[in-house]
């Protein structure tokens, strides 16, 4: 067993995209290959094979090496519900609640479990490629360390440090990371990655020169800027999706401030007669409205009654009541399904204080937060059409009520989520909802693109981005050393 980790000198770097494309590199040429993110931070998941829950950035690295995602993958995963604390989610299970001082003092018995996750993959691959979180250099986050040299220490492994040149002063980035490490971490940083370069590498070459001769480590490689790459993302999302071409549906997804799963949009953002836009704070209310559109989408939230306050608080109850009474549609997801119903009640504070919540009463439903979360790859049918659709649950609400009778699809045999007396409103806790081309397709018709045969097929897409990407890791790193570092 051998075990590489890719640090970044600052949140996205980098590292999810270099780790998923040495996982693909790796599993073309044979390796048995798995991904190892010890902690991470992100409201974007995925449901595992043994029934866990990881960073979706971490699940689509195990697709990159031809693996099934497991809980295993990413030991710690945080999950912000307010600006100080989030759920703990460990080895694929919900702990509880922590504020950041109390997950601060945790971290060390955490440690065992990072610890027994790594050698558990170990004992089933020969090499784990493992990422770091943010930056090695947060001098206020080095005690008791999980995330990056921490970890690094604990198993021994070798690190390779990733730059952004696309943000500007990579080598302040790199420079700057080394200095502020302990001299054994200096050593186990073998060398760099620059990321994200435009331009004539022959501009940049004495730059890199400088860094060798500065540091003593070498450039493993420089790697282009890849125009229009979308893979599944951490955290971060786009502010808008590609722009349309022709008769173009016009969709609109609120920034929610714990916005999750937002990857669910990117068929949406591939689609060649969608323009998809997200909005932020401060663009709807007195004196601003929304930009016109087709469909509004709720999106799921790892905060319901907390985002739901910030929907109105912005302004968007009137906006999406004034968008219905033109003949738009509307479809919440997950959380998003919930706001849509006439209350949300969370008596134990799983989510936040406990209490209850008004939701904006456009479904006849009402959603309860019980202990337990819901968390199953699934797979049905969108109803009536009859179109397959596939993708996964993760939420703690269970809904009842009236609308439930009239449901948007049908999932593993059962019905789920809720469609309007005339249509305009929609929900599901479907998660994956516009993957499958067809079903893709017969959502869009009903909001009135006809567009058959334009959908994306997403999961083929994910595959050929990711040979895209370990075609120019091929191209462009110094895989013979990378391999050294592995022990070939």
């Amino acid at each position: 067993m051998a075990t590489l980790m890719i640090q970044g000198t600052t949140s996205d770097a980098g590292k999810s995209t270099v780790v998923a494309g040495l996982c693909r590199v790796l599993a073309r040429r044979g390796v048995s290959v798995a991904p190892f993110k010890p902690q991470n931070m992100a409201l974007n998941s995925a449901v595992t094979v043994d029934g866990g829950e990881i960073g979706r950035s971490t699940a689509l690295q195990a697709l990159a090496a031809g693996v099934e995602p497991h809980s295993d993958m990413n030991p710690v995963l945080l999950k912000p519900e307010s600006d100080r604390g989030a759920q703990v989610i460990l080895r694929g299970r919900v702990l509880g609640h922590m504020d950041a001082l109390d997950y601060h003092a945790y971290k060390r018995t955490a440690r065992e479990s990072v610890l027994a996750a790594w050698q558990a993959l170990s004992s089933r691959y020969d090499v784990i490629i493992a990422e770091g979180a943010g930056s090695p250099a947060e001098i206020n986050l080095r005690a008791n360390d999980i995330a990056n040299m921490g970890f690094a220490e604990m198993v021994d492994c070798p690190v390779v440090l990733v730059g952004d040149i696309d943000r500007g002063g990579v080598f302040a980035q790199l420079v700057g990371t080394l200095e502020l490490l302990s001299e054994s971490e200096r050593s186990r940083t073998r060398g760099f990655i620059v990321n994200r370069f435009r331009g004539d590498i022959a501009l940049l070459e004495p730059g890199l020169d400088w860094l060798t001769e500065r540091t003593g480590k070498p450039v493993y490689g420089t790697l282009p800027y890849l125009q229009g790459l979308l893979l599944d993302a951490e955290d971060s999302i786009g502010r808008s999706g590609r722009v349309g071409q022709g008769d173009t549906l016009k969709v609109l997804v609120p920034a929610l401030p714990r916005i999750s799963n937002h990857n669910d949009f990117d068929p949406l953002r591939l689609h060649p007669q969608v323009e998809l836009s997200f909005i932020g704070p401060n663009q709807v209310g007195t004196g601003r409205s929304l930009p016109p559109a087709d469909l509004i989408i709720l999106p799921g939230s790892k905060s319901t009654q907390a985002d739901l306050a910030w929907l109105r608080a912005q302004g968007w109850e009137a906006a999406i009541q004034r968008h219905l009474r033109y003949g738009g549609k509307v479809l919440g997801i997950c959380g998003g399904f919930q706001m849509l119903g006439r209350m949300v009640h969370d008596p134990d504070g799983l989510e936040g204080p406990a209490g209850s919540s008004p939701g904006l009463g456009l479904l006849d439903v009402e959603t309860r937060m019980v202990a337990g979360k819901q968390l199953r790859n699934v797979s049905g049918r969108l109803l009536p059409e009859g179109m397959p659709i596939s993708g996964y649950e993760i939420h703690n609400g269970m809904s009842e009520g009236p609308a439930l009778a009239r449901p948007l699809c049908e999932l593993d045999g059962r019905p789920d989520g809720a469609v309007s007396d005339d249509g305009q409103i929609m929900g599901t806790y479907l998660h994956g909802l516009f993957d499958c081309p067809a079903a893709c397709e017969a959502l869009l018709a009903r909001c009135g693109l006809d567009a058959q045969g334009a959908a994306v097929d997403h999961q083929a897409h994910r595959e050929s981005e990711l040979d895209r990407l370990a075609d120019c890791l091929e191209a462009q790193l110094d895989m013979a050393a990378i391999e050294r570092l592995l022990g070939g």
